[in-house]
C-alpha cells in the first residue's frame, strides 16, 4: 500500500505542474513571480517521482533447498540479509522442530533433533526494509538407514547392567548393539566412558555386536563410571546406523578378591586387601572325556581371573549340561539340584555347596566347580556381588576370554589388539 500510494501521488503532482505551465504561456509571457513558482513546481515533481524501494532480500537456509540424505544430527540455520526474521518453523508432518531466533533478528538456529527418513519444510516469514512481510519456503530430506542399531548395557551375558548399581572391581563396561557393527572404530568414537577417579581404558570386541571396555588394573574401591553411547546418525557399516543416544552409570563397591588354589585346596577371600575368610575347597578332578558331538571335554577348573556373573539359590546340574551324555562314561552324572550357587563362567563353573564331598581342603574331586562347605557357600552367596573376582590358580587349563568375563585373563597391552 505504501508503494502504490506513492506512485498515485506522484502522477497527480506531474499533471498539476503541466497545467500551470500552459496558463503562464497564454499571458503576456511572464507569470507572476515567474521563476520561483516554476522552481516550486519542479521540486514537487521531483519529490514524488522517486518512491522508496525495499532492499533486496537474500535468504540462506542450511541444509540447502532440495538436499537429500541429510544427517539427522545436522543443525538447521536460517539467515536473512536485507530484512529481519519475523518467524521460522520447521515441520515434518505433525512434528515441529524447536529453535531460537538470535538477538540480531536475522538468524534462527534449531535446538531440536531431527529424525531418520523425514522430509522437513522450512517456513520463513521475513519483514523487508519497508515493513512488508515476505514468506519463503525450503525443503530437505534426512537419510533413511537400512537398519537401526539400538544399545543395551550389560553386566554380563546373563544380566543387564543396573543403572546406579554397585558392582565388583572386575566389572567391565559392556555395550551391546542390536545389529552387527562393521565400522567398529566409528562405534568406539560414539562411546564415552568417564570415571572418577579418572583412568584410561581400552575396548575389546567379543563379537561383532558386543564391545567391552576396561582399565589396565582392577577398579579402585568407590570408583564411579558414567557411560554414554551417542551413535545416533553414526554410520556403523553395511547400512546400519545408530539409534537414539543412551547412557548409564554404576559404581564399584569394596574390592573383593577370592583366590582359589588348586594345589592347597583352599579359597581365601580378601576385602580391600585384608583376608576375611579362609575356606577349605575342592576343585576339578582333571582328566578328559568326549562330548556327544565328539569334541574333547576336560574336568579341571580353569585357571585365571573369573568374574562373578550371577547367584542362584539352587541350580540343576548334570554332565549333559556340558555335553557328556553317555551314562557309561565314569564322569557322567545325572541331573541333581545343587544349592547356593555363585556362577563364575558361562561353561558352568560355580562356587557352590557340596555336602557330599568329604575331601574339602584335601583333594580335588569336582567336575570343574569350586566345592565348598554349606556354611562357606552360604557366606559366599551372601557376600559376593556381580563383578567380584575369583582368581583360580595352578591348574593346567586357562579360562578363555569369551568364557564369562575373561577380560582380565588378557594382559592390558594385548587387550583389544
Amino acid at each position: 500500500m505504501v508503494r502504490r500510494r506513492g506512485v498515485i501521488l506522484g502522477a497527480v503532482g506531474v499533471g498539476a505542474a503541466a497545467g500551470l505551465a500552459a496558463a503562464g504561456c497564454s499571458s503576456s509571457g511572464k507569470a507572476a513571480g515567474g521563476t520561483p513558482q516554476a522552481a516550486s513546481n519542479a521540486a514537487e515533481v521531483g519529490a514524488w517521482s522517486a518512491p522508496p524501494t525495499a532492499q533486496p532480500i537474500s535468504l540462506t537456509v542450511s541444509p540447502k533447498a532440495g538436499a537429500a540424505k541429510v544427517s539427522p544430527t545436522e543443525n538447521i540455520s536460517v539467515a536473512v540479509e536485507g530484512g529481519t526474521l519475523k518467524s521460522v518453523s520447521v515441520v515434518a508432518g505433525s512434528k515441529k522442530i524447536s529453535g531460537e531466533l538470535q538477538a540480531d533478528g536475522a538468524t534462527w538456529r534449531s535446538t531440536g533433533t531431527l529424525a531418520y527418513g523425514k522430509t522437513y519444510k522450512v517456513n520463513a516469514s521475513i519483514v523487508d526494509s519497508l515493513g512488508a512481510e515476505v514468506k519463503k519456503t525450503s525443503t530437505f530430506t534426512t537419510l533413511k538407514p537400512g537398519k537401526v542399531a539400538s544399545v543395551t548395557f550389560q553386566a554380563n551375558g546373563l544380566n543387564v547392567l543396573r543403572t546406579g548399581g554397585t558392582y565388583g572391581m572386575g566389572q567391565p563396561v559392556i555395550v551391546a548393539f542390536s545389529k552387527s557393527v562393521s565400522k567398529k572404530s566409528a562405534a568406539e568414537k560414539a562411546i564415552t566412558v568417564e570415571t572418577s577417579p579418572a583412568v584410561d581404558g581400552k575396548f575389546f570386541w567379543v563379537s561383532d555386536s558386543i564391545v567391552h571396555w576396561r582399565p589396565a588394573k582392577y577398579w579402585k574401591k568407590g570408583t564411579t563410571i558414567n557411560v554414554k553411547v551417542d551413535a545416533f546418525g553414526v554410520n556403523l557399516g553395511n547400512g546400519v546406523y545408530g539409534a537414539a543416544a543412551k547412557k548409564t552409570d554404576f559404581k564399584i563397591g569394596r574390592q573383593l578378591l577370592a583366590i582359589t588354589d588348586n594345589n592347597t585346596h583352599r579359597t581365601k577371600v580378601y576385602i580391600d586387601g585384608e583376608m576375611v575368610r579362609d575356606m577349605a575347597s575342592s576343585t576339578g578332578r582333571g582328566g578328559y572325556s568326549k562330548a556327544a558331538d565328539g569334541s574333547q571335554l576336560h574336568f579341571w577348573t580353569n585357571s585365571g581371573p573369573h568374574v562373578v556373573l550371577s547367584k542362584e539359590k539352587s541350580h540343576s546340574m548334570s554332565s549333559a549340561s556340558y555335553g557328556l551324555t553317555d551314562p557309561k562314561d565314569p564322569n557322567y552324572y545325572a541331573p541333581e539340584i545343587v544349592k547356593l550357587c555363585t556362577r563364575i563362567s558361562y561353561s558352568g563353573e560355580f562356587l557352590h555347596a557340596a555336602p557330599w564331598n568329604k575331601s574339602l581342603g584335601r583333594a580335588n574331586l569336582s567336575h570343574g566347580c569350586v566345592n565348598l562347605s554349606v556354611a562357606d557357600a552360604q557366606w559366599v552367596y551372601d557376600n559376593f556381588i556381580l563383578g567380584d573376582v575369583v582368581d583360580v590358580r595352578h591348574t593346567p587349563k586357562s579360562l578363555a576370554v569369551w568364557n564369562g568375563l575373561g577380560d582380565w585373563t588378557v594382559s592390558y597391552d594385548k587387550y583389544g589388539a
